[in-house]
């Protein structure tokens, strides 16, 4: 495991190979090198090679002193899992509070993450998630909140599949998406006023064409904060059709189908968050609305269930809401 740093000064790579690397392919872009910095003090240049792999992964080559290779894990995994990678606090390669499966990749997306609760954090992106016997069992990519993703390690065999000369065009083109998008986020991350729309329809595509649902996530929660709500929830739509058991996704979409009213929408996408985090309280709170809204006694009842489980405190107030006058809002049209 190795500190990186390329258009992203803090990263990780794992050794997969003598002198062969993974990482994220969002911490290097459209860059032909990226440092490895070794725990001497010492740096390695290493070349990035060229990828038409449409997943946020890429290969590092380097002239490595010798030292283990992780051994691949099949990722449908169960145990404790922990996240191991660049910790910019320590500043040293660090072994996280263990975690566990949350829920498995979408069958038939080659696309979808295993989704897991082992501490990840920045810094940590193109590091290792290993199982308790120290299998790799996915990269580290993102998450938040308690809520983790990494890519399967099955993956890399399509990335090395996928990699080399012959590929430098396309990769070309990936990682120039990669950079136009990550720039565009960047100018557009609060505290920053209303961004032009101008710049919300290049940042739109660009983050579109990297075909990284994170980055499509991103580009959604911007639209969505800059007023454009009907394009926050095409995106995050997007986002869902390339990994459907994406959590943080999903929730996006709730969010963005409440703001517009679009309650029996949301019903299907709160059914699935229930069970995926049934102890999240903003599900809860959702629910207990859409359900009343909807007249969806079902879904009430689920979600009184589960608030007495999780959040016992908050009981009396979701019975007061449903006791009350109330009653919903007309549902706003959704743009096409």
């Amino acid at each position: 495991m190795f500190r990186i740093s390329s258009f992203n000064p803090y990263g990780s790579a794992v050794r997969i190979g003598p002198n062969l690397l993974v990482t994220s392919r969002h911490l290097v872009v459209d860059e032909q090198l990226a440092k490895l910095h070794m725990p001497d003090g010492s740096n390695i240049d290493a070349r990035v090679l060229a990828s038409s792999y449409e997943g946020d992964l890429v290969l590092l080559e380097a002239q490595l002193p010798q030292g283990p290779v992780l051994p691949l894990a099949d990722v449908f995994v169960r145990g404790d899992l922990f996240t191991v990678g660049y910790d910019l606090s320590t500043r040293g390669v660090r072994v996280y509070s263990p975690g566990r499966l949350i829920i498995e990749p979408a069958p038939k997306r080659p696309f979808a993450r295993l989704h897991h609760t082992a501490h990840t954090q920045p810094g940590n992106s193109g590091g290792a998630l290993v199982d308790d016997t120290g299998r790799l069992v996915g990269i580290a990519a993102s998450g938040g909140e308690g809520r983790f993703e990494a890519i399967p390690a099955t993956e890399i065999a399509k990335l090395r599949a996928n990699s080399g000369e012959l590929y430098e065009k396309r990769g070309r083109l990936i990682g120039q998406a990669y950079r136009a998008c990550m720039e565009l986020l960047e100018q557009a991350r609060p505290p920053h006023t209303r961004v032009k729309t101008t710049v919300l329809e290049e940042l739109a595509s660009a983050c579109k064409n990297t075909g990284n649902r994170q980055l499509i996530d991103l580009a959604a929660q911007t639209l969505g904060r800059n007023g454009d709500v009907a394009g926050s929830i095409v995106f995050f739509e997007k986002a869902l059709d390339r990994d459907p058991h994406a959590i943080n996704s999903r929730l996006g979409l709730v969010v963005s189908l409440h703001m517009v009213r679009a309650y029996e929408q949301e019903r299907e996408h709160l059914r699935f968050l229930m069970s995926a985090i049934p102890g999240d309280p903003m599900v809860h709170r959702y629910a207990v609305q859409v359900g009343k809204f909807t007249g969806d006694d079902r879904l009430t009842k689920d979600a009184l269930k589960l608030i007495k489980a999780h959040n016992p405190r908050a009981l009396p107030a979701a019975k007061r809401f449903l006791e009350s006058k109330s009653q919903p809002q007309r549902q706003a049209p959704r743009k096409q």
